[in-house]
């Protein structure tokens, strides 16, 4: 099965998470604030992303490895092949959060799926509901596209997201370890096979 890659950090073990239809814990009926909007997010919300890009990785404290710009934001996320898409969440018009994602694809399942690689809420906007606004809102892009599954990463120590999670109905997918290539690695392994791909 293919893994996506994953912004999982070198000097911190993750949990990987995966939704479970079959045992939903999080079944209340939910209000949110009636003017908290979720989005799809444009060309235009570049400087908006960066900046939660930003917040989130100081919160993680891994600022120092944040190297995204708003010109790269632009080209990647809304250029002619875009390799994900962002959710705003918007309180009385004012950003306040985000989710970045990607589909994935489960060749046991043989469908695709969909793995958040970021959700993030501002502090002031914590507690309102906004991060269930914009998980039940990913979760209604995977069922509406037929996905079979929606996924995501969480740093081990992320005490008050793993018990969001856990409410969410979402459980940990403890069989599994992570891997990454990048930088140096990356590219000696791609010339391991010198020839192109036809």
């Amino acid at each position: 099965m293919r893994r996506p890659i994953q912004r999982l950090r070198r000097h911190a073990l993750a949990h990987v998470y995966r939704t479970d239809p079959a045992r939903p814990r999080y079944r209340a009926a939910v209000s949110f604030p009636a003017d908290l909007v979720i989005r799809t997010a444009t060309a235009d919300d570049c400087a908006a992303i960066l900046g939660f890009i930003r917040e989130l990785a100081e919160y993680e404290k891994l600022a120092h490895e944040v190297v995204a710009d708003e010109l790269q934001l632009r080209a990647t996320l809304f250029g002619a092949r875009p390799g994900a898409e962002v959710l705003i969440a918007e309180l009385a018009g004012e950003p306040v959060g985000f989710a970045l994602f990607f589909p994935s694809y489960s060749t046991f399942l043989a469908k695709p799926g969909l793995y958040l690689e970021d959700l993030f809420v501002r502090p002031v906007a914590r507690g309102q509901g906004v991060g269930r606004a914009l998980m039940s809102a990913l979760a209604g892009i995977a069922v509406a596209r037929d996905y079979g599954r929606f996924e995501w990463s969480v740093l081990d120590w992320n005490e008050p997201a793993l018990k969001f999670y856990e409410l969410l109905g979402a459980r940990p997918q403890s069989e599994w370890t992570v891997r990454r290539l990048t930088g140096a690695p990356l590219v000696a392994l791609a010339d391991r096979w010198p020839r192109p791909v036809s």
